[in-house]
């Protein structure tokens, strides 16, 4: 009589001991997260643990990481292209005065990653 397991595709194999353990791997999709990835890994191990073990044990950790760090990474450059437009930020400020762009570029950076870490990262 065969097992659920073996119903559903499974197989075992014979250890070195005698007994027979079942043959388990977990899809594992190459991990290519950076920055934001690493943040909401943090942040699910600190934070949500259900999730995460829920996400590792389903062989899901992986792809979920590098969809929110492809999200977050889209999702800044859409933000500071926008508040560069809104503020006026731009090559003219740029070439006029140095400081005053680096300032406003720094402020914009940090206020779309606000965003971002609590709309993504932090969730």
């Amino acid at each position: 009589m065969k097992s659920l397991y073996e119903d559903m595709g499974g197989t075992y194999t014979l250890g070195t001991d005698g007994m027979y353990y079942p043959d388990l791997e977990l899809p594992e999709e190459e991990p290519h997260y950076g920055k934001y990835g690493r943040m909401r890994l943090s942040y699910l191990k600190e934070h949500r643990t259900a999730l995460y073990y829920t996400l590792l044990l389903d062989g899901k950790l992986v792809k979920h990481l590098n969809e929110v760090d492809d999200i977050a990474n889209r999702r800044m450059g859409r933000l500071t292209l926008q508040m560069q437009e809104r503020q006026g930020v731009d090559e003219a400020l740029k070439a006029r005065d140095q400081m005053a762009w680096v300032g406003a570029m720094n402020m914009i950076k940090a206020q779309a990653e606000e965003i971002v870490l609590k709309e993504l990262v932090y969730d």
